[in-house]
């Protein structure tokens, strides 16, 4: 009965393998979020404030950070939580693909939300005056947790790596 169990709950992790996959229907509609962004502005540049390109540019790499952390998130979790990529080395195989265990994983992760909210509170600082005050204070708040949490989970990876 308990090797049943055993083989019942490591063959659930399986499960996880449509949640990766759905993650890259999430990448597409980031992929196509960002062209239409793009052909919105090409007709118009021309007549684009500097500020106002440059806030259309942040949002562009924003979702590009996104998309990068989405990338990460889908293959890592899969090889850490489901199996291993099967991917001929002469493929275009990334270098950290098989090396990020689940501890690095998340250190990423953080430091690409803390990436992802440096480049929204960019924007929101190049637009303060249709932005309230109190606001700003938030934005800035979430932002300083943002940091605060990745760099404590960080340490704690370091303190427990080392013991």
């Amino acid at each position: 009965m308990e090797r049943l169990i055993e083989k019942l709950m490591y063959g659930a992790r399986w499960i996880m393998a449509p949640i990766y996959l759905g993650l890259s229907l999430v990448l597409l509609a980031l992929g196509i979020k960002f062209f239409q962004e793009i052909f919105h502005i090409l007709p118009n540049v021309l007549h684009m404030k500097e500020v106002d390109l440059i806030l259309v540019t942040l949002s562009l790499i924003d979702i590009t950070l996104v998309g990068g952390l989405i990338v990460m998130v889908m293959f890592s979790g899969y090889e850490n939580f489901v199996s291993r990529l099967d991917v001929d080395d002469d493929d275009d195989k990334l270098g950290w693909l098989g090396k990020l265990d689940a501890g690095s994983l998340k250190n990423k992760v953080a430091a690409s939300i803390v990436a992802i909210s440096s480049i929204h509170l960019l924007k929101v600082f190049m637009n303060t005056e249709n932005i309230a005050n109190d606001k700003i204070k938030w934005y800035l708040l979430i932002h300083i947790t943002f940091v605060l949490s990745a760099f404590a989970m960080g340490y704690l990876d370091k303190l427990t790596r080392h013991k």
